[in-house]
């Protein structure tokens, strides 16, 4: 090729390679829900969640295994601090309390309801299913898989919302009996394992 050549077809080269970038906007980050280093060595599980930070702590004797994101109780709906114990674990298990109402063809429309809640005519109350259910107060409070809308923030009626994908590890290695501790420290940031 002449030389003549060889700089107009460079050009042509690095325009052509332009197209190859996006120049739309950078995709939205997204967050790291939790992370679990769990050994299965020795020491009982606990959990602490700190209702100030939303931030669930895990350990396996004096060692942390782990942490997530949680939601918990919203404005009128507080989870109290205490410390409390799991005393039942059911893989699923239906809300007496909660759930959602939908038309004919499966639209929600009231993502808010209750069993007392009037249900229009052809539309049906589904009670709010709560996955791998570990029960820690009589007046059913307990930690489940849920929506973390914001993670940071509350969100439950009052319950422990953890990461669906996360929450089956953890309840692979709890058990009844397993110590959790709500507290409100006024932190902000997440622990680190």
């Amino acid at each position: 090729m002449s030389p003549s050549l060889r700089l107009p077809c460079l050009f042509a080269a690095l325009l052509a390679s332009c197209n190859l970038f996006d120049p739309g906007p950078p995709p939205k980050a997204s967050y790291v829900m939790y992370e679990w280093e769990d050994d299965g060595g020795p020491g009982e599980v606990s959990v602490e969640v700190d209702l100030s930070a939303q931030v669930a702590t895990y350990r396996r004797g004096d060692r942390q295994i782990g942490w997530s994101y949680v939601s918990t109780g919203k404005e009128g709906h507080s989870t109290s601090p205490g410390n409390y114990r799991i005393t039942e674990k059911m893989e699923v298990k239906y809300s007496d309390r909660y759930g959602w109402i939908t038309d004919a063809a499966g639209n929600v429309t009231n993502g808010d309801a209750k069993p007392t809640t009037p249900v229009p005519p052809g539309e049906i109350y589904h009670p709010a299913p709560m996955l791998h259910w570990m029960r820690i107060t009589s007046y059913g409070i307990g930690l489940h898989a849920g929506e973390i809308p914001r993670p940071g923030e509350p969100a439950s009626h009052g319950c422990i919302r953890l990461p669906k994908d996360f929450v089956p590890k953890l309840y692979e290695v709890t058990k009844v009996g397993t110590p959790v501790k709500l507290v409100k420290t006024g932190a902000l940031e997440k622990p680190r394992p």
